[in-house]
Formats: C-alpha cells, structure tokens, sequence
C-alpha cells in the first residue's frame, strides 16, 4: 500500500470521489504542508498555520495506480484559482498535489502539463506540486463527514458552486 495526499478545497468533498473504489484502503480528511505542529481545524480554518485540508489515500498501486488518482482528483478541482476553491476562500484551501516519492512527482507534473496542454482552460494552472510533509489527521468529526451528516454536507455542496463547476468545466 502507499499513500497519496490531495488538497483541492474543502476536505469533506474530495472523499466521495475516491472511496469505495477497488483498491483504495482509505481516506483520511487532515491537514498538511504548514508549520505549526498538531494543528487543529480552528487554526488551520483561519489560515495562519499555513496548513493545506488535505485528504490522504492509502492505495494499492498494483490495483489503482497513481495515475488513475490524478485522472480523478483534476476533475474535482478548479485548478486555475489561486485564492482557494468555490465558496472556501483562503490558502488553506488552495489546491495542492503532495508526492510521496519520485514517481508520484513525475506522474503528477506530466498531469498538469497535459491538464495545461489541452486547452481545457483559459487561466493558467497553478495547483502545486510539492513533496509531501507530516500529516496530521482532522479531527475525528470530520472523517466521514458526508455519512456522518449527510444534511448539511449535502447543503454545503450545493452551496459551494463545486458542481455546478465541475458540469461546466469537466463533463
């Protein structure tokens, strides 16, 4: 098994789209890249901590490859907004590929310049990629948040834009 970390907004809607998957062990909503140690949500919402939510994959890349991870996290994402993503402004919720070796550096740069080949957008690209650092899991609350309280969760999506974005971005 290995391990893949996304940052791509709010850490509650990017579970859904890699649960449940032949291959995927789990998913775990936490917060990595800043520099304070052991931060909790209340810190890291206000971004001084310099902490990205992230979600971190343990994956059987015999069964799931890398390279299918990235195929689904881009469409999840608006890759071209620096400031944060949908209604989550901030740079604890800018987007970020963290890579666990040098593999997962290569897939992911060769990702994005596909991604900023294609023509898809019209800004430029600037989710990061950058080597992975300590990750600290959230708080028990917010793991399986979308099944712990699908109400709100579902209501927070709608309001986000993240839909509506991906249906006209990525479908």
């Amino acid at each position: 098994m290995q391990l893949a970390t996304f940052a791509g907004g709010c850490f509650w809607c990017m579970v859904t789209p890699f649960e449940e998957l032949p291959g995927i062990g789990g998913i775990v909503s936490g917060y990595m890249g800043g520099t304070k140690d052991n931060p909790i949500y209340e810190e890291v919402k206000t971004g001084a901590t310099g902490h990205y939510e992230v979600v971190q994959i343990t994956y059987d890349p015999e069964i799931f490859p890398y390279e299918r991870l990235l195929e689904l996290y881009w469409p999840q994402v608006d890759p071209t907004d620096p400031h944060g993503q949908f209604q989550d402004r901030g740079p604890q919720y800018r987007t970020a590929i963290f890579y666990h070796n040098e593999q997962q550096r290569e897939a992911a740069l060769q990702s994005k310049l596909a991604l900023e080949q294609s023509g898809r957008f019209d800004k430029p690209i600037v989710t990061e990629i950058i080597p992975a650092k300590t990750f600290y899991p959230a708080e028990d609350y917010h793991q399986d948040y979308h099944k712990k309280n699908p109400k709100h969760y579902k209501e927070d999506r709608e309001q986000s834009g993240r839909d509506e974005f991906i249906q006209a971005n990525w479908k």
